[in-house]
């Protein structure tokens, strides 16, 4: 059972006085952009709507805008049918929220691009959720600014945009510009918004509601710790993990990993084997082939580009990793030797 938050302590009338007027309700816009996540728009809507019932009164209002009109479908095919049109100079909004996801870096539309300068000469705050944070950059909206966005996007955004400061935060309030990484922190950024707006009586009422236990801060991490994300507590074995992780442009060596261990490359190798299940190297070379499919996908990075940027030699020695990658996900019961 939800519990209401108190209602604030009606103001002294004098008997000649009128009653006072509402507030006026904060105007939230969701800009969707084609195959759009579905659980970010939810997780950044739903607690206004909370927010309303909670205190019976329309403290929140939000609208739809879609780039082309119609309806636009997300990511797993529901469809939206916007109530606003891209370009629209008068609309009412104190906030607008670009929602994207799939490849973002793909999607260029100069209407959109133009409604997201004007809006934000109008003074209004606008924020990036999942994907959307490429949009404003696009747009120019972002420079000399922090901002944070899905951890998938990160590298071809970092690529794409050196200028901009990017943190691997769950969201980045920073003056009249909001981004997201998206997901369930979507939630976390409005029950923080809530809390500016209607204090913390309400954004704790909101959370509850949701049977969200902890609102969590911005500078959170996005990503599940390594323990859990890869199920190993070995602490040599995370020591290494990580450095991997946040050394693919420049590889460390065997040697290297292992002092980082405090052990032999031989009992490294043998950690990987058992604990992992495969080896050191094959371990490596699949978080760079990863990275490199990230690129491919998200930036207009050339193949030697992205083969600099993931450690390897030259395009062509990306190339046949990507190949032998492939042979063995189609012919998995062959013997196929790692370069």
């Amino acid at each position: 059972m939800s519990i209401r938050p108190p209602a604030p302590t009606p103001p002294r009338l004098d008997r000649n006085t009128a009653t006072p007027e509402k507030p006026k309700p904060l105007t939230v816009g969701f800009i969707l952009l084609p195959g759009f996540p579905l659980m970010s728009y939810a997780a950044a809507v739903e607690p206004m709507r909370a927010a309303n019932t909670l205190l019976d009164s329309e403290v929140y209002r939000w609208w739809h805008a879609a780039p082309g009109g119609g309806a636009v479908q997300a990511s797993n095919g529901i469809a939206i049918l916007p109530d606003v049109d891209v370009g629209d100079t008068k609309l009412d909004a104190d906030r607008v929220f670009v929602c994207a996801g799939g490849n973002p870096a793909a999607f260029d539309d100069p209407a959109l691009t133009a409604w997201l300068r004007h809006l934000a000469r109008r003074g209004i705050t606008l924020g990036g959720i999942s994907g959307g944070p490429y949009l404003l950059a696009r747009a120019g909206l972002l420079t000399g600014r922090r901002c944070t966005l899905h951890w998938e996007h990160v590298p071809a955004f970092e690529e794409r945009y050196p200028d901009i400061e990017v943190v691997r935060s769950l969201f980045e309030i920073q003056d009249d510009r909001i981004t997201c990484s998206g997901g369930i922190a979507a939630l976390d950024l409005m029950l923080n918004l809530i809390e500016r707006d209607h204090g913390p009586g309400l954004a704790n009422g909101v959370s509850d509601w949701f049977l969200h236990n902890q609102i969590r801060e911005g500078l959170s991490p996005q990503r599940m710790d390594l323990r859990l994300r890869i199920g190993v507590r070995d602490p040599r074995l995370l020591r290494v993990l990580a450095a991997m992780e946040t050394n693919l442009e420049t590889p460390l060596s065997r040697q290297g990993l292992a002092e980082l261990a405090r052990v032999s490359i031989r009992q490294l190798e043998l950690l990987f084997r058992n604990r992992i299940g495969i080896s050191l190297h094959q371990h490596y070379l699949a978080l760079r082939l990863d990275r490199a499919h990230q690129l491919r996908r998200e930036s207009a990075l050339s193949s030697a580009d992205i083969a600099m940027a993931t450690g390897f030699a030259n395009a062509a020695e990306l190339a046949r990793a990507e190949r032998r990658r492939r042979l063995r996900a189609t012919r998995p019961s062959s013997t196929v030797v790692e370069a």
